[in-house]
């Protein structure tokens, strides 16, 4: 039993535990899944107290499941949803508010104000990102401009900002350690990606007191340790998710990309130790460092996938688990013209477009359920080509392979219209979570129980390939079809 490493994946939907053994293997598990907040249309919450609670009582049961002991975990890993945005007292530990999520739009005229006046070029210049409410720091704004008193203590460094990692970094280590990773820090708005620190002039952008910010280490660093699940253990690497998923996928050298469909879709290609910018509205971002060297990489954000299928089981009730939507969808001889364009939340990349919403188009007296969830599952596979044709566009070259993981990555009528959608071989490992793989590999390398973890690939044990099959005439006729339903949802 040497070598175990425990992963915390801290999803927006739900708080997993797994643990794995010095064989990549998951020998137990444990997933809770939590409520989510609505206040206003366009905002979403979480309750950091039920992220927290859930995080230690999976983590627990996990160990329980597996018949373990925290004395047998070498060190554990942590990965978690991007942006989401925290703000507590530091003397206390609690939050001043519900976490802001990914998905709020509250701060979009914000952005807007911004961009307007010119300061996108800044923040793309110094972040590689755009002035959008998806990241951090207008989140982080609207609470110390809204919570009574916030700011003020504040600017006295009473109050500690992180996203979800920080949190239970901070929770984890009884307020010892305040601290996140560079992948986390890059998706701030407030971190300069290229002299690797935060940025004194996005911080006074965004009114932003330097006294809140935790302190940005490697991927692979000693954060802290926890006594809390009955013996010290070292938490040796932290990554945001889809950094972590590019890690459990092994895509190591530049020109290798996957994408991981879980809530959103998010495509990363690995550019190495080169920050390319974006012609095409792509994000740059760092894919992890150690040992103090930087990787980049190119991504694309998908603000809604496995969320459209949970819509259509919580929304419509027109199916009672996700996998019903491979048969429904293969009954069908082809979409019946029914295009489903799921910007519930906006459109993210290539096309950033806030105000957009939700469209089902070129529905008839014969669309039935199985059209609109195929729609539902064509509409992932057409906005992954487009940040595939953007990311073309930004010189990247035609990809060879897509490696593809997160749960959707199961369904494999999927995969192969997105095969055929894309004309690309689509790769999906045997393990799919490669998101909380790609946390323990860091914390493998950390603690010295996996020496391999960040240079050995994962081999074609379980690998399934999707070859592309699909007629370019056909191809052609439903992208179009797509990029009509776009522009319709746009200019709705």
């Amino acid at each position: 039993m040497a070598g175990l490493i425990l992963a915390l994946d801290q999803g927006t939907t739900s708080t997993r535990t797994l643990v794995f053994d010095a064989d990549r293997r998951v020998i137990a598990s444990a997933q809770q899944e939590f409520p989510q907040h609505y206040p206003h249309p366009g905002w979403v919450e979480h309750d950091a107290e039920d992220i927290w609670r859930d995080t230690l009582a999976c983590a627990k049961l996990a160990l329980e499941r597996g018949g373990l002991s925290a004395a047998d975990i070498a060190a554990i890993g942590v990965t978690n949803q991007r942006e989401t945005t925290v703000l507590w007292d530091r003397k206390t530990g609690k939050p001043l508010h519900n976490a802001i999520v990914w998905q709020d739009r509250r701060t979009a005229e914000v952005c807007a104000v911004l961009r307007d006046a010119g300061h996108e070029a800044l923040v793309q210049e110094r972040t590689g990102l755009l002035l959008d409410p998806y990241f951090s720091a207008t989140k982080l704004a609207w609470l110390l401009d809204t919570v009574p008193g916030a700011r003020a203590a504040a600017e006295a460094g009473e109050l500690a900002f992180g996203t979800i990692d920080t949190f239970l970094l901070w929770r984890l280590t009884e307020g010892r350690s305040h601290r996140t990773d560079v992948t986390n820090a890059s998706r701030t708005l407030l971190y300069d990606i290229h002299r690797q620190r935060w940025c004194p002039d996005l911080l006074a952008l965004f009114r932003i007191p330097a006294a809140v910010l935790p302190e940005v280490c490697d991927s692979v660093s000693d954060f802290g340790h926890t006594d809390l699940l009955g013996a010290r253990v070292v938490i040796g690497g932290m990554a945001g998710d889809q950094q972590a998923a590019l890690v459990g996928q092994s895509c190591f050298a530049p020109g290798q990309a996957k994408i991981t469909y879980g809530t959103g879709g998010f495509m990363l290609l690995n550019t190495g130790e080169r920050a390319a910018r974006s012609q095409a509205r792509l994000l740059t971002t760092i894919a992890y460092r150690v040992d103090g060297q930087a990787r980049y990489a190119m991504e694309g954000s998908i603000f809604v996938a496995g969320a459209a299928i949970k819509w259509l089981r919580d929304k419509l009730g027109i199916i009672v688990e996700a996998r019903q939507t491979q048969e429904m969808a293969a009954r069908l001889p082809d979409n019946g013209g029914v295009f489903m364009v799921p910007a519930f939340v906006g459109l993210g990349a290539p096309h950033w477009h806030t105000e957009a919403r939700g469209m089902l188009t070129g529905m008839t007296f014969d669309t039935g359920a199985a059209h609109i969830a195929r729609a539902a599952l064509e509409s992932v596979a057409f906005q992954t080509a487009d940040l595939v044709a953007a990311m073309e566009a930004d010189g990247a070259g035609k990809l060879a392979v897509l490696r593809v993981d997160g749960g959707m990555a199961a369904n494999d009528w999927f995969c192969q219209f997105l095969a055929d959608i894309l004309d690309i071989v689509v790769e999906r490992p045997a393990n799919l979570e490669t998101t909380a793989l790609g946390a323990a590999l860091l914390a493998g390398h950390q603690s010295g129980a996996w020496p391999d973890a960040l240079s050995a690939d994962p081999g074609a044990e379980g690998l399934v390939r999707f070859a592309p099959r699909m007629a370019s005439e056909e191809r052609a006729g439903l992208i179009g079809g797509w990029q009509t339903a776009v522009r319709r949802a746009i200019s709705a």
